[in-house]
Formats: C-alpha cells, sequence, structure tokens
C-alpha cells in the first residue's frame, strides 16, 4: 500500500466550525494561497526527531515484518521512511523514548475514541513492549512504533477504501497525501498536537469531542423513551416536564437541571434550541417529531457519529479558492471564499427515488433564461401519459417538440417564468446530469424537508449566486443580471475561472456556533456504512 496513494479526499477546512456546514475559517494570510490544484498536491513537510546518532542495521527490519507479518503491507512505506532518515530512531533520544510516542500509543490503544470499531494489529504487543523496561534496549519498540503511525494513519486518516467509499454512494475523487510527511502531527508535543495539525477534515476531531459525550451519557443513563399521551404547552404541567428537561440538560440545551413540572419560558427556549440542531420547525413545541428525535437511542446517535466521522477521513483539509458546498440531509447550499462561509441559502433537493449524487464539479457556465432540455425518462414516464389526457398540455406548459430519439419525442420548455428550471441555471459537466438552477416552485423552501426534485438541486437564492460566480466579471453587474433572468432568450456566460462544488452527506456535523447538529438519513445511507464499518472490526 503505497502511502502516495493513501487517499483522502476534496473539501473544506473547518476551523473552530466548519465550511460545508456553516463555520467559517478566518482567512488564510495571502501568501498562502494558491491554486486549488496545486494546494490539493501539497504535503506537509515534517519536523520530527532530528537525532541522527542513535542508529539501527536495516536488515532489523527483515526481523520485524517476519515476526509480525500483519504489518507487511506497510512494510514499503516504513523500509522508505528509515532509509531518508538513514536508519536514526524516531522515537528514542539518547537512549530514552520521547513523550511524543506516548500519545500514539494512547491513541492507538483507544481507537474507540476516533469512531473506529477494530483494533490495530498487535496492540497488546505494543502496550506491553512500552511498559517492558529491558525492551527499551532492542530496536523492537521503535519500529512497533512506526508500524503502529502508518496503521493509525489509514484507520484514522484515510478510512474505508475507495471501493468501499463508492459503495457508500460517495463519488467525489479522494486526494493524494504522503503520511510520511504527517508523523509530525503525533511526535510533536502532545499539547500542540491539535487536529489541525493532523491530515484529517476539522470536522473529523470535533465530531470525535461528541462522541466521548455521547459515549458518556450512555453509560450514566438508559435513556428510556420519553412518552407525551396529550399535548403539553407552554405554562402547562406535566409529570413528564422534568424528564425532558433533565435529557435537555444532558444535551446541552438546556442551561440547568430542574425538577419543576411547569412548562416554562427557559424550557421553551430549550425545545427551540434542541429544534434547530435538528432541521425541525424551531416553534418551541414539544411536537410529535421533536420527542421522536430527542427519544433516539444514544446508541443510534453513537454509530451516527461515527459514520460521520468516518465521512470526514475522505476530505481535504482545506482548499485556498471559492467553492461551493452542498450538504443533502441539510437542504443548503453554501458558499466560501478561502475556506470563509460567505452565506448559506436553502436547497430543494432529489426525491428518495431519484437521488441527488453525491460527488465533485466544476462550474463552468452561467446560464441566463435557459431552456428546459425535459429529460427522456420524464417524457416516457410522465409528459408521454399527460398527452393522452390532454392534446394542449405541452401548449399549456410551454413546451415544443424539436425532434425524436429512440423512439420517444424530443422534448423542450421554453425559457421564462414557468420554466422548470427558473430564470438561470449554474452547469458543472458531469456524467450524472445534475446542476444547480432557479425554480418557479419558490414555496418549497419554505418546508423544513426539501427533497422535492428527480436530482438537481434548486438554489433558492439564484440571482445572489449568479453574482458571486460573476463577481470578477465587470461585464456583468447585479442590474444586468437580473435583466438577463427575464430576459427570456437563453444566453450562456462562461466563467474565467471555473468554481469547485462540492454536493456531499452529513447527518452528523458541528455548525458554526460549535453545536452538534443531527439531520434525518433521508437516502437511508447510514445503515449501510455503519455496516462497513462494523465489518471492519477485526485486525487486518
Amino acid at each position: 500500500m503505497s502511502s502516495r496513494n493513501l487517499l483522502c479526499i476534496l473539501l473544506f477546512h473547518m476551523l473552530p466550525g466548519c465550511t460545508l456546514f456553516g463555520c467559517a475559517q478566518q482567512a488564510k494570510p495571502k501568501q498562502q494561497a494558491d491554486t486549488p490544484g496545486k494546494d490539493w498536491e501539497k504535503t506537509i513537510p515534517g519536523n520530527f526527531s532530528r537525532q541522527t546518532k542513535a542508529v539501527f542495521d536495516s536488515t532489523q527490519l527483515n526481523l520485524f515484518f517476519a515476526s509480525y507479518p500483519a504489518f507487511n503491507s506497510y512494510a514499503k512505506e516504513i523500509r522508505r521512511f528509515y532509509k531518508r532518515r538513514n536508519y536514526a530512531y524516531a522515537w528514542f533520544e539518547n537512549g530514552r523514548m520521547i513523550e511524543q510516542a506516548g500519545n500514539l500509543s494512547s491513541r492507538i490503544l483507544n481507537l474507540q475514541n476516533e469512531g473506529i470499531f477494530q483494533k490495530a494489529p498487535y496492540s497488546a504487543a505494543l502496550d506491553s513492549l512500552l511498559h517492558d523496561p529491558e525492551s527499551k534496549s532492542s530496536v523492537l519498540p521503535e519500529l512497533m512504533l512506526t508500524a503502529q503511525y502508518f496503521v493509525f494513519s489509514k484507520l484514522a486518516w484515510q478510512g474505508l477504501d475507495d471501493a468501499q467509499s463508492q459503495a457508500a454512494g460517495w463519488y467525489l475523487p479522494r486526494k493524494k497525501v504522503d503520511y510520511q510527511t504527517y508523523l509530525d502531527s503525533l511526535i510533536k508535543e502532545p499539547e500542540m498536537a491539535t487536529a489541525a495539525a493532523e491530515p484529517v477534515y476539522r470536522q473529523y476531531d470535533l465530531l470525535r469531542n461528541y462522541l466521548k459525550k455521547y459515549r458518556e451519557l450512555a453509560a450514566a443513563d438508559n435513556w428510556a423513551p420519553i412518552s407525551l399521551k396529550a399535548n403539553v404547552s407552554p405554562g402547562d404541567s406535566s409529570a413528564k416536564i422534568p424528564l425532558i428537561k433533565r435529557r435537555l440538560f444532558h444535551l446541552g440545551d438546556l442551561e440547568s437541571d430542574t425538577v419543576s413540572r411547569v412548562f416554562t419560558a427557559a424550557l421553551q427556549s430549550a425545545v427551540r434550541h434542541f429544534q434547530i440542531r435538528h432541521g425541525l420547525a424551531p416553534n418551541g413545541l414539544l411536537t410529535k417529531e421533536t420527542m421522536a428525535e430527542m427519544n433516539v437511542p444514544l446508541k443510534q446517535r453513537i454509530e451516527q457519529l461515527m459514520v460521520n466521522m468516518e465521512r470526514s477521513r475522505w476530505l481535504p483539509v482545506n482548499l485556498h479558492a471559492d467553492y461551493l458546498g452542498v450538504n443533502i440531509p441539510e437542504f443548503k447550499l453554501h458558499v466560501y471564499h478561502e475556506d470563509s462561509l460567505l452565506w448559506s441559502c436553502n436547497v430543494v433537493v432529489g426525491q428518495t427515488i431519484h437521488q441527488t449524487t453525491l460527488f465533485y464539479g466544476e462550474i463552468r457556465y452561467v446560464v441566463f433564461s435557459p431552456y428546459w432540455d425535459v429529460p427522456q425518462s420524464i417524457v416516457r414516464r410522465e409528459i408521454l401519459p399527460a398527452l393522452k389526457k390532454d392534446s394542449d398540455y405541452l401548449k399549456r406548459h410551454q413546451m415544443e417538440i424539436t425532434g425524436d430519439a429512440a423512439g420517444l419525442p424530443v422534448i423542450r420548455q421554453l425559457p421564462g417564468s414557468e420554466n422548470s428550471l427558473g430564470l438561470v441555471k449554474f452547469l458543472f459537466p458531469n456524467s450524472y446530469n445534475i446542476y444547480l438552477h432557479d425554480t418557479p416552485s419558490k414555496s418549497l423552501f419554505g418546508e423544513t424537508k426539501r427533497a422535492f426534485s428527480h436530482g438537481c438541486i434548486r438554489v433558492e437564492q439564484p440571482e445572489k449566486l449568479a453574482g458571486f460566480l460573476l463577481k470578477d466579471n465587470k461585464a456583468w453587474d447585479s442590474v444586468k443580471i437580473n435583466r438577463a433572468m427575464h430576459a427570456g432568450k437563453e444566453k450562456f456566460v462562461t466563467l474565467t475561472d471555473k468554481v469547485p462544488v462540492f454536493i456531499t452527506y452529513f447527518t452528523a456535523f458541528i455548525d458554526r456556533d460549535r453545536q452538534l447538529n443531527f439531520r434525518k438519513d433521508i437516502y437511508q445511507l447510514d445503515a449501510a456504512m455503519a455496516a462497513m464499518l462494523l465489518s471492519e472490526a477485526q485486525p487486518k
């Protein structure tokens, strides 16, 4: 397994929050900026132990791999690592193990804290070697630590391989990273070894903190369902109110736990906070849907956190460019400039039977007053049956036949306010025939759940998005954009610089206020992912 083929994939650097999910990051200094392509190929130079006097014989590596064959898949990387160091010890100085070795061993021996089900190979041997005074005089602990580092980098920073992520419906390309250069993140001073130094999406570390909290909750509380047989409104009293207060207190939505049976204003505020974190209508009422989310078993929430930590392993550390991110379960589009969130808006995504594909693209064109070339599948399933019932269907929907293909008419809808694509669309050529566009059905953006489309993504603020994409083009200001949207004549505008767009799927994430959010698994992808992670539970 070449470490240059260990993959991480594309997306955003989330500082004290996130990017894709609304957490803003301070802009990077200008001298650090680079083109997206070049930035993705960079690696962080390591500054691990630089002592050169204490070395070992390279033949020791042969003996090591013979004794611990489960590390053979990492042999090429380990040999290359030591060859570059002239076989100098990396974890020992002056005959003593450096303090940073403990940081690595602790994380290897506690992989459950990384959201990983399986155990590292020879973890018991690692523990014994590090605590056996006699072993310190041999090269074995040194080689064991380095081998375990590469195991850790694969499990915690790479995650499942390409085939498995694609089987989970994730078609974003995965970025190449040389994990040898990241040894620095584990063997520097432990208090300096922040997640930002690791080759992993910032969201990973934020979710990991909540994973610990939810495991502690699960150990202390049986989380029995709370049932309300009747509506309980603000000002009412109920024997179930203390249970609800206690639960919201443990979840961090209520500031203090009380035994009062009264549905107070403070409780209503806490319920509203809980609803916002779960993508519900924030009315502050104990609705059936709100109670259902409050009663989700902690075991399920823990699995949800682990699944989304795994997805975070597939994303890049940062991206110095303008880019867009769509999080399907959140029904949101987020717009960024150099990892700083500029604004967000609601979107409508594909229905369960017409799922929006998870992939990466680059917006190349803004198309004003577009035609809609009706997909042949819609012509077959919807338009032809409608024509049999109503011969004026095409005229009433401002459609026209322009030809035929494979025995079906080729149909397009004329530009205008009734066009299904609205007044503007944003094209990023892809094999899935998915793009962003306006819509005449504005009311759908007010719905809490917004999975209504045939797969494309409808944008609530298309004019604002067009302005963002054309902001560096002096020929296009807000007046000209508005005029082109209502011209009734299709016009393509080619962007000077293509803008990356990432269509992803996170059902658990940390928002810009550092609050944990959960969303419905609308495409039922989490269970399959959890099953994949559980299937990896045995050491390789």
